[in-house]
């Protein structure tokens, strides 16, 4: 008897236990920022991010402008303001590419690759972690410096060359100036807005097209953009034109290695999107003898 094609095939019982086992080997390193009122967790010129509670257990008045009541029942919950692009997020296609008919340049089909429609199999696998720490700080007025193809073939000399389906990381360290503001405007605000201070690296038009002839179409970094703060729109009109997926606003990449942990990021699902705001994860298989 034939399985219909929208019946869930179960795992062999083998590979389940083998899963499981290779899962429960593995620690998980969270690559996501924090989303606060009170973090850089926004693009300056959207929509900042906020969290408001409307209903709490009990009425209450203390330590708070407005009231919050409780009649709504005995629970907590709260109403977000969430821009598409705040904090570790997944840009589609769609934020820089205009649909095909528009008359708008760089208008082309991936124009219609919004983010509910990306396969979530592009988001997960094998990291390549590019350590370009070297180039962080560098600069002034606001200008990033730019991760060249050198950075790659230099790490590729090292690590051996990357391959296609891998996914691409750019460990900049820059998630350091994450920090509550007004300590944090070093972390957008000042580049971007105030072209004060160094930018944060990006690559550049040569390096995105080294990855396309790798075959590598999923990049990532613990930067703010893709783009740089001087230019944002170069990158992306450029990458995300040649059907890349750019992961942005990630953290903690100084705790992989550079090549042996596998990568999971899972945006939001929203019809029609420019992005998606996502939980990034990686999972590092734990050396012998941990526990």
């Amino acid at each position: 008897m034939s399985i219909p094609d929208h019946a869930v095939r179960s795992p062999a019982p083998a590979a389940l236990d083998q899963l499981l086992a290779g899962l429960a080997a593995c620690d998980v390193v969270d690559l996501t920022v924090t989303l606060a009122e009170h973090l850089p967790a926004a693009w300056p010129t959207h929509m900042p991010f906020q969290r408001k509670v409307y209903n709490w257990f009990a009425p209450r008045r203390e330590g708070q402008v407005q009231p919050v009541h409780g009649w709504r029942g005995p629970y907590q919950t709260a109403w977000l303001v969430l821009d598409e692009h705040c904090g570790t997020h997944v840009d589609a296609p769609a934020h820089f590419i205009p649909p095909p008919g528009s008359g708008l340049p760089f208008a082309n089909e991936l124009g219609t690759l919004t983010g509910e429609k990306i396969d979530p199999r592009r988001l997960m696998g094998q990291a390549a972690v590019i350590d370009v720490t070297g180039l962080t700080g560098q600069g002034d007025g606001g200008v990033s410096p730019e991760i060249g193809s050198e950075h790659i073939k230099r790490w590729e000399a090292a690590h051996g060359a990357l391959t296609a389906g891998e996914i691409v990381l750019f460990r900049t360290d820059w998630d350091d100036r994450y920090k509550p503001m007004p300590d944090g405007s070093g972390y957008v605000l000042d580049p971007f807005l105030l072209q004060q201070g160094p930018g944060w690296p990006t690559p550049g038009v040569a390096a995105l097209q080294l990855l396309l002839d790798r075959g590598v179409t999923t990049i990532g970094l613990d930067g703010v953009s893709v783009g740089s703060s001087h230019d944002g729109p170069t990158a992306h009109q450029f990458g995300l034109g040649r059907d890349m997926l750019f992961i942005e606003l990630l953290a903690n990449l100084r705790k992989l290695p550079p090549r042996g942990a596998f990568f999971i990021c899972l945006p939001l699902k929203i019809e029609d999107s420019s992005a998606g705001p996502a939980r990034a994860i990686a999972l590092l298989p734990r050396q012998s003898g941990e526990g």
